[in-house]
């Protein structure tokens, strides 16, 4: 299952080798070594670090019967769609909305202290030596190259970013597609849970400012350039692991843990390299949770337009106790008949999908005007397809929904005018 980076409006699985990042997630050599800088040529750059603020308390309550979810709390909306669980002793556990929200937390407080303090988190290199900054721009140009090969429409709206934004969130994508390529690429078969492992290790030498490439060293010099935490980065290595031992789930909790690991992860990462505008009431956790939405939503999508596909690999994406609901088994899955039942299935799943996606909505608005375009248009053109899956009468066995190029062409004004909208004085993210 390809993974659906949460701003990106052309996902793609293809893969370009040229990274080597297979074999650099193999071998445990590295092109850096230095704790706190980053090195190549004797050239060096310091680094500081952002540290993590605290979390609030949160409540959950909803009812799967008719897709509803609420948030009670002091601030905020959550899009949450399941509760508490209980676990086979009787005792309550957490479920993975919860689980999620205290990562979502953390990453926001990053920010509000970012907010609270702007002069502390302006960060520049402590240290810079002759050639290190030519390092640094190459570093971050072949990023946004792999960015325009793979992901055309978007990076284009990235050039209506500030230079430092647009390059951070180039050097995010890359990381993120090299490591959706490590389970989803052709090379798949030879990735191992001790390759992810090591994977994390090399992640874990990013953020400390040991990069082992140059595409590592372009994410190792934006994490420091902004309040990005690791935990989300982690999370999203933790969905390939899951993608290594798992092809079903029980039911959407399990459903939306793993979502959130593929794809609500990259909400989190870019939130902070989007920013967030200076004019609006919105809370900080509440533009989050829409960054949140908005990788759900992008990734049930994935999963509704890819069943035939991920069928055909042994894998369904779609929770066991909803179809056995609906009256559909494994087999009616793999045998590819729409019927009735599968139409009425499919109708329940796609409402959820939008409920996700209206939820996203609310919360690209609050972003820095410069960067809503993207955003904008990664939402438009993904919750089209949607569209395209009603329109092929349900048939995602064998026919697959895309979005034709005049569609997406139409949709780019339509995208830059909703970008132009400032935030609300009186957000509707707001919770009295």
């Amino acid at each position: 299952m390809s993974v659906a980076f949460i701003w990106v409006v052309y996902p793609n699985s293809e893969v370009s080798n040229c990274f080597g990042f297979l074999e650099s997630a193999r071998e445990g050599n590295r092109l850096f070594d230095s704790s706190r800088c980053i090195s190549r040529d004797r050239s060096l750059i310091c680094h500081s670090k952002f540290k993590r603020g605290n979390k609030k308390n949160w409540k959950y309550s909803s009812s799967n019967a008719d897709l509803s979810y609420s948030y009670s709390g002091k601030k905020g909306k959550s899009p949450i769609v399941s509760s508490l669980v209980a676990n086979p002793a009787g005792e309550m556990a957490t479920s993975s909305e919860q689980k999620v929200y205290d990562v979502v937390l953390k990453q926001a407080a990053l920010v509000k202290k970012q907010l609270k303090n702007a002069d502390d988190y302006d960060v520049k290199p402590d240290i810079v030596l002759p050639g290190t900054l030519s390092l640094l721009s190459e570093a971050y140009d072949r990023c946004g190259e792999v960015c325009a090969e793979y992901a055309k429409t978007f990076y284009l709206g990235t050039l209506l970013m500030t230079p430092e934004r647009r390059r951070a969130i180039w050097a995010i994508y890359v990381w993120c597609r090299r490591t959706d390529e490590l389970v989803d690429g052709p090379n798949a078969s030879h990735i191992t849970p001790k390759a992810l492992d090591r994977w994390e290790s090399r992640l874990e030498d990013i953020f400390r400012g040991r990069p082992f490439d140059m595409l590592d060293a372009a994410l190792s010099d934006t994490v420091t350039r902004f309040p990005v935490d690791i935990q989300p980065f982690k999370d999203m290595i933790e969905g390939m692991r899951m993608d290594l031992r798992k092809s079903r789930y029980k039911n959407f909790d399990e459903l939306y843990l793993y979502c959130y690991y593929v794809a609500g992860t990259v909400g989190l990462m870019s939130v902070p390299i989007m920013g967030i505008a200076p004019e609006t009431q919105a809370t900080t956790e509440s533009v989050y949770n829409a960054a949140l939405a908005l990788g759900i939503a992008n990734q049930l999508t994935n999963i509704l337009r890819d069943v035939g596909e991920d069928a055909r690999r042994g894998r369904i994406y779609l929770p066991q106790d909803e179809l056995a609901q609906a009256g559909l088994s494994d087999e009616d899955i793999f045998s590819g008949k729409v019927t009735d039942k599968w139409r009425s299935f499919m109708k329940n799943q796609i409402k959820r999908a939008r409920l996700f996606f209206d939820e996203a909505e609310k919360g690209v608005t609050e972003l820095n005007s410069a960067s809503r375009w993207p955003v904008w248009a990664s939402l438009l053109l993904y919750r089209q397809i949607l569209d395209e899956i009603e329109a092929n009468d349900y048939n995602n066995f064998t026919r697959r929904a895309y979005v034709s190029k005049p569609k997406k062409v139409l949709a780019l004004p339509v995208a830059y005018a909703k970008s132009l909208v400032s935030p609300s004085r009186t957000s509707s993210l707001i919770q009295a």
